[in-house]
């Protein structure tokens, strides 16, 4: 088969899955598993094939106009260069982690087959945007993943957390999905073509009549879709989902594709200096910001969604900066060990029950009960951390040795305003991501107190996926800057010596300082006992994650919920704490500008159909019933009332007329 043939393929295996698996989920169940695993591994391993075959060399362009539009064509076209093959292997790969995994934590799930189905459509429509080389095919799949989410983010729809989730991320991504698809509409007027090879090459020629306009116009879609500020606030709270579905969204698809957009086509961003310098703005915001929220949250699922948005906020501040091989390679290694994080955290809701870290930290052999996810997830934290060797090192550094030559003029994409901005943000969140993960670590596996439940073993896939993507968070990072150059352009993906100190001792001491503040709390707190609690020796994990999602804390009540004194977050963020862990009151501040003033244009609007067109169109129907009412009494039947009227009639007539012809 032509690598072309190959490439159609991969997005079309996980659709045939999906659509079967729909339509077996209820007739044959014994199809579902396989349908969901096997469609998506083919795929995984049919994107290594073109990405081999594509080796780093040109790009593999192809293209059927779909139809004749008269003016601007939609094709159906493919464009595969070094990202797009590296990047469509890492979606295949946490794809197929996600559905193996899934497999053993939804077991007992009896909407398991729906979800299936959507993940395989969740995952096709990934592909679909990876490899297509058409802005409206893009926008296709753009869409899927978008409704996609809003069901898989709901699945537990029995909880009102799940319900308001899936509604606040489909409504906010779709706010940013507005403004995306006229900036489309404009670029493609502008180029005369959706196809991007024709896009990038009228942006070369400076074809582009209104490149800052286009440019905002994207950026609102990405920032809604990537979840960066300020339309991030829906990603925390899609954590409200299956574990699983949180490790695909969060690793390399949705959240992912944003990031991809602007890699895709960042000359039409570079070709305006102020995009540039509002993207750095952006991405230095959410960075900072997603670093102290992180810090202070209590339920280890938002933790790892604002640490998300922070390495999203590294991806778009290279992209920022004008490099798109630093933000790609980033989006890799960050796909692997933001996937295992999940993942693992899934497992660990599991054996604990409950996805409080309060409720965690009172648990004193929580380790022991969950030793792969605890070797693997501290794995994991540490290429979080870039901490070296481990691959997040070697891809957060490249980011901040992008945005170093930009300071030193070494490079004409970007401003230097940006590269200043992002590599103090950088540098900064790099303390604090290193404090988050040694606080989440500290938590939820040196707990003291009463001993952990026993929720039973794990099934085996869950535990085989963690091994699986341990490899990748420590060795992709050294693999790909050593090995895999002419994926990204030949650009050189080593880090540079000053911001590898800078970023590795700042790391240190955030996680050293928040160890120390730990140590010195649980020298003083006096921990409050878990006390007797129920054994589910068989518990399903998704049935466990539900009741977390819904109650916060199950098995422990009030004692879970409970502020932990040993937690070294309250201590390094002071009197910031409480504004931190609400994320800065942003939804608060959306919801007096936003959501109450539409609700009070609702009712005003109510108000107006039901007490005044209602109000007429009432009375258009009462009138007609008060004259037949009317009508009605006349008739009474005696010939008597009837003459006597009509003699009354003709002498009032009589009277009119004489009175007429008098006065003219």
């Amino acid at each position: 088969m032509t690598t072309t043939t190959l490439a159609v393929l991969v997005p079309l295996l996980p659709f045939l899955g999906a659509v079967a698996g729909l339509l077996l989920g209820r007739t044959a169940p014994g199809f579902v598993r396989p349908l969901a695993v096997l469609p998506t591994v083919a795929a995984l391993a049919l994107a290594v094939v073109v990405a081999v075959r594509q080796g780093g060399d040109a790009s593999v362009d192809a293209a059927t106009e779909l139809t004749p539009t008269g003016s601007v064509p939609i094709e159906l076209a493919l464009h595969i260069d070094g990202f797009a093959a590296l990047v469509a292997v890492v979606v295949g790969l946490v794809a197929a982690c996600v559905q193996i995994y899934s497999t053993g934590y939804l077991r007992e799930d009896p909407r398991y087959p729906s979800y299936a189905a959507l993940v395989s459509l969740f995952t096709s429509a990934m592909f679909l945007v990876v490899y297509s080389g058409d802005l409206i095919v893009l926008l296709v799949g753009w869409e899927v993943m978008g409704i996609c989410s809003y069901f898989l983010v709901g699945h537990y729809w029995e909880t009102p957390e799940a319900r308001a989730a899936s509604i606040k991320a489909f409504l906010v991504t779709k706010l940013g999905d507005v403004a995306f698809l006229i900036g489309l509409f404009a670029l493609a007027t502008d180029a005369g073509s959706f196809e991007i090879t024709k896009v990038l090459g009228t942006v070369a020629h400076g074809g582009l009549g209104h490149p800052t306009l286009i440019a905002l116009l994207l950026l609102a879609g990405v920032a809604g879709k990537s979840a960066q500020f300020p339309l991030h606030t829906w990603l925390p709270d899609a954590m409200a989902g299956p574990t699983p579905v949180s490790a695909l969204i969060h690793a390399a698809t949705m959240v992912a594709a944003g990031v991809y957009f602007i890699a895709r086509l960042l000359p039409v961003f570079e070709a305006s200096a102020a995009a540039m310098t509002v993207l750095a703005v952006m991405a230095a915001v959410t960075m900072v910001g997603s670093g102290l929220a992180a810090l202070a949250q209590d339920d280890i699922k938002r933790v790892l969604a604002y640490s998300t948005m922070g390495q999203l906020g590294y991806m778009t501040g290279a992209l920022a900066v004008g490099d798109r091989g630093a933000a790609v390679f980033h989006l890799l290694t960050h796909g692997a060990f933001k996937a295992l994080l999940f993942l693992a955290a899934g497992v660990i809701i599991h054996a604990a029950g409950t996805n409080s870290l309060a409720a965690m930290s009172r648990m004193s052999n929580l380790r022991d009960r969950v030793p792969d996810a605890y070797w693997t997830m501290t794995v994991a934290l540490l290429a979080l951390a870039a901490i070296p060797p481990f691959s997040g090192f070697f891809s957060k550094e490249s980011v901040l040795g992008a945005a170093e030559r930009v300071t030193a003029g070494h490079t004409g994409h970007a401003p230097g305003a940006a590269g200043w901005t992002v590599l103090v943000a950088g540098v900064f969140t790099a303390l604090l991501t290193a404090a988050y993960a040694t606080r989440l670590w500290l938590l939820a596996f040196r707990g003291r107190g009463d001993e952990a439940p026993e929720h039973g073993r794990q099934p085996l896939t869950m535990n085989v996926v963690l091994w699986i993507l341990a490899v990748p968070s420590l060795a992709l990072g050294g693999f790909a800057y050593r090995t895999l150059p002419d994926w990204f352009d030949g650009h050189d993906l080593a880090p540079t010596l000053t911001t590898s100190v800078l970023g590795t001792g700042v790391a240190l001491i955030g996680g050293l300082v928040t160890y120390a503040a730990w140590r010195r709390l649980t020298g003083v707190a006096v921990r409050v006992p878990l006390g007797a609690v129920a054994a589910h020796p068989e518990g399903d994990a998704a049935q466990v994650e539900a009741e977390a999602i819904a109650t916060h804390a199950p098995a422990y009540g009030d004692v879970a919920s409970a502020p932990d004194p040993a937690d070294p977050g309250r201590l390094l963020l002071g009197p910031l704490h409480r504004h931190a862990a609400v994320g800065f009151h942003l939804d608060a501040v959306y919801r007096e500008l936003f959501v109450r003033p539409v609700q009070a244009a609702a009712s005003l609007v109510r108000f107006l159909d039901r007490e005044v067109v209602d109000t007429y169109v009432r009375a258009a129907g009462a009138l007609p019933r008060w004259l037949g009412a009317a009508v009605r009494r006349a008739q009474t039947g005696n010939v008597q009332t009837y003459v006597s009227a009509l003699l009354a009639g003709t002498v009032v007539l009589a009277v009119a007329a004489l009175l007429v012809a008098s006065g003219a």
